[in-house]
């Protein structure tokens, strides 16, 4: 049986792999080598011209860094790694909490350090090339150590009560952890933006004047109480602009990127923010905290019931069980389950995208929504024209022109 699972868990890399490949192509193919009719209006032709340079570029890099990742897998897999590296750290310690919190960091330390590469080539090579990046290499390295001491700080805490529960509840562990978890994600939906955003990036209220004065108009219209407007220094490490809706309740904010507010209208920002309210006012962000909420529980639950098989354990050559070789098998064969629940949240996320133009539009300037959306697109050299299975597969968001489309409606 458990090489049985070993067959299905390579079946199912190799299928994934591939399958992610031949998306990919076929976005990459859609782009058209002439400015379509479409576009016109949004691409001149030089504009149009880099992006089709920067999404080439782009396809061969993650072409590249996947196909890096799918061997490395491979070899472990092959080569019997993952149960190297559990009788290392079962060389050291029994303790189930000790041995899973070395087999992790041993394994998240060894794949960021061979991943490393590439994020650096991605960074000061390609996204500098096509005047992206604005990171220097002080801000990058301490973003990476912030990023441990972090992952340290919440993960160990984390999975060490995650495997304390495991140990002392029983088969009703996942309720337990399903709590926890739960709790984490509220706790982060709502203090996010407050704890940890500031820890990378200055935080700053929105300073008197007449865009503040706009955007207080509207929100007072529109019934939308809002004292939390905030400035993020994006331009810290990219041209790139977004804006973003994050908390609930009293802790609800609205950031908007230093970037965004340089190349946009005030009408512009004032829609763009729109669009941010009515996430709220049709509560997506609610819907996304529960559905998420449900989501891992029910994962969880189907966790619980596969976890003590120990036949998990030996599909990757470990005799002795254990939860965190249990864990990674599991979390191995559920991919296609995490996949198709990817799919289904895309949709949903589609779909709350047009709710928020819509409210935008009813509320503010479509006009001006129309434009920032156009400008977003430009000066982040977006495909205007991605395939529709890679949109319907991989697409949180709709195409720029099927927003376009809708707002003109």
């Amino acid at each position: 049986m458990s090489n049985l699972i070993f067959e299905i868990i390579l079946v199912l890399l190799i299928t994934d792999f591939l399958f992610e490949r031949i998306l990919e192509y076929l976005n990459s193919k859609s782009i058209s080598p002439e400015l379509p009719p479409e576009a016109k209006g949004i691409y001149d032709e030089e504009k149009y011209r880099k992006m089709m340079e920067y999404q080439k570029v782009n396809f061969r890099f993650d072409f590249l860094t996947s196909s890096f990742s799918f061997i490395l897998m491979l070899a472990m897999l092959l080569s019997g790694g993952f149960a190297l590296v559990d009788n290392w750290v079962r060389s050291y310690t029994e303790n189930p909490i000790l041995m899973a919190l070395l087999f992790f960091g041993i394994i998240g330390l060894a794949s960021g350090i061979l991943s490393e590469p590439f994020s650096l080539y991605g960074t000061f090579v390609i996204e500098e090339k096509f005047g992206f990046n604005k990171t220097n290499f002080k801000t990058y390295v301490l973003d990476k150590i912030k990023g441990l001491i972090l992952s340290a700080i919440i993960g160990v805490p984390l999975l060490s009560l995650v495997i304390w529960f495991y140990q002392s509840a029983g088969a009703n562990f996942w309720i337990y952890v399903w709590i926890l978890l739960s709790f984490f994600m509220i706790f982060m939906a709502m203090f996010y933006t407050s704890l940890i955003v500031p820890l990378f990036n200055k935080l700053k209220p929105l300073g008197d004047g007449s865009l503040r004065e706009a955007i207080e108009i509207y929100a007072n219209k529109n019934g939308f109480k809002l004292n939390n407007i905030f400035v993020i220094d994006g331009s810290k490490r990219s041209t790139k602009a977004n804006a973003y809706f994050s908390g609930l309740g009293r802790k609800k904010k609205i950031v908007l990127f230093d970037t965004l507010i340089e190349k946009h209208t005030e009408n512009e920002l004032v829609a763009v923010l729109a669009h941010e309210v009515g996430h709220y006012k049709k509560n997506h962000i609610l819907f996304s905290i529960l559905l998420s909420i449900l989501q891992t529980g029910v994962t969880l639950f189907i966790f619980s019931l596969v976890i003590d098989n120990p036949t998990l354990s030996k599909a990757l050559s470990v005799q002795n069980p254990s939860f965190h070789i249990g864990a990674i098998v599991f979390g191995m064969l559920y991919a296609p389950v995490s996949f198709i629940l990817g799919i289904g949240m895309n949709i949903l996320s589609r779909k709350n995208e047009f709710e928020a133009d819509a409210f935008a539009k009813q509320t503010s300037d479509g006009e001006a929504l129309k434009s920032a959306l156009k400008k977003l697109s430009v000066d982040n050299l977006s495909n205007l024209t991605p395939h529709k299975a890679y949109v319907f597969f991989h697409y949180s968001h709709p195409p720029l022109l099927e927003r376009l489309k809708m707002l003109s409606s």
